[in-house]
């Protein structure tokens, strides 16, 4: 890490953040683990903001593919004022779970609505990297996010090391409850140390392919990013990233909803950036594409998995299963933001909007 904190500096920090909370996985792995064993869960409702909010869509993803439990990633203030944990009347207070996820704590949204879940009865737990934040005082449990202090405005070692514990969380449960045997589980956490170990690549990958299509992409009027399946959350936080960093428009859509009435905007200077997961959809993803570079030169698929790709795609050399993929797949949109901002002389470091709306005060 540089003196001055950088966002590239922690992106680059990624492959140390992830092999360290891949080691040190009972720490979080125990606490939560016993939630499940003292309960019997058969709910879990997420909750988060911004980069959070994209990480508890896949962490739902992850609980109801992997675990086999009903789980919903939701927006805080939305569920607050307009949702019920359960709706049908059917379900106890402790068999529904309310997970916040706070990398710093202080998320306004969030910090009220574990302390309205607490109040009410249901099991709550947060997950954060301050155990002494705000959060903490407003839930039943605490479990650490093991990514370290972000002190740049823009969270991106914090998303990558939330997805990873988000897995490892539903893989834990499902073995708990005894969904899978030991053997899918062992194989599991082998995929998770095998993409952590080689993560360095995932990096250098990305950075490679960000530079080589960097002109173009900086010099975009707008950039698209269509995502699916468990990675429709990728989608979301890619376009955050470069909201938040190269300041471009940017906008995220399911790919097959991107089809039902925004692709009359597309032209020459449209960036479309397409997360080519492993899903039913990745037929329907090939055609997309070629269907896109009639209108605009500027489509670019990020996948591990192989196809007639060109210089404007990523093909990782590194294979996972699709659970992990998410993990490699916002790396390259990470570069988009951090270094394209770099390349148009903006700071990330400042925050240039300066009214108190999202976070309360450290």
């Amino acid at each position: 890490m540089e003196n001055k904190p950088t966002v590239l500096g922690y992106m680059h920090d990624q492959p140390r953040a992830l092999q360290k909370t891949f080691e040190n996985r009972e720490e979080y792995l125990n606490p939560f683990v016993k939630i499940f064993h003292e309960h019997s869960i058969k709910k879990v409702l997420f909750f988060g903001s911004g980069t959070s909010y994209n990480a508890s869509l896949i962490a739902a993803y992850y609980f109801k593919h992997i675990a086999g439990i009903d789980a919903i990633g939701n927006y805080p203030t939305v569920f607050h004022n307009y949702e019920k944990a359960d709706w049908t009347g059917m379900l106890k207070n402790d068999e529904i779970l309310f997970v916040g996820i706070s990398q710093s704590g202080t998320s306004i949204s969030t910090v009220d609505m574990m302390d309205k879940a607490k109040k009410e009865g249901y099991l709550t737990v947060a997950i954060t990297e301050d155990l002494n934040s705000e959060i903490t005082k407003h839930v039943d449990s605490v479990v650490h996010l093991l990514c370290g202090k972000e002190c740049t405005p823009p969270e991106t070692r914090g998303y990558t090391v939330t997805v990873l514990q988000m897995y490892l969380f539903a893989y834990a449960i499902a073995k708990e409850i005894k969904k899978i045997g030991n053997a899918e589980y062992d194989k599991a956490i082998e995929d998770a140390g095998k993409l952590t170990a080689d993560f360095e690549t995932v990096m250098k990958e990305s950075e490679a392919w960000y530079d080589r299509n960097a002109t173009s992409i900086v010099n975009s009027n707008r950039v698209y990013v269509l995502g699916y399946g468990v990675d429709y959350g990728s989608a979301l936080e890619g376009m955050l990233k470069i909201g938040e960093m190269l300041r471009l428009p940017a906008i995220g859509y399911e790919i097959e909803e991107y089809s039902h009435g925004p692709t009359m905007a597309i032209s020459p200077k449209e960036t479309i950036i397409m997360i080519g997961s492993d899903e039913a959809e990745w037929e329907r993803c090939k055609q997309f594409r070629t269907a896109f570079l009639k209108y605009t030169p500027r489509v670019h698929v990020i996948t591990y998995q192989d196809f007639d790709a060109t210089s404007k795609d990523i093909i990782f050399t590194v294979k996972t299963n699709k659970y992990l993929g998410p993990i490699m797949y916002t790396v390259p949109m990470q570069f988009v933001a951090a270094k394209g901002a770099l390349d148009t002389d903006i700071d990330t470091g400042v925050d240039p909007f300066k009214e108190e709306l999202a976070h309360l005060p450290k």
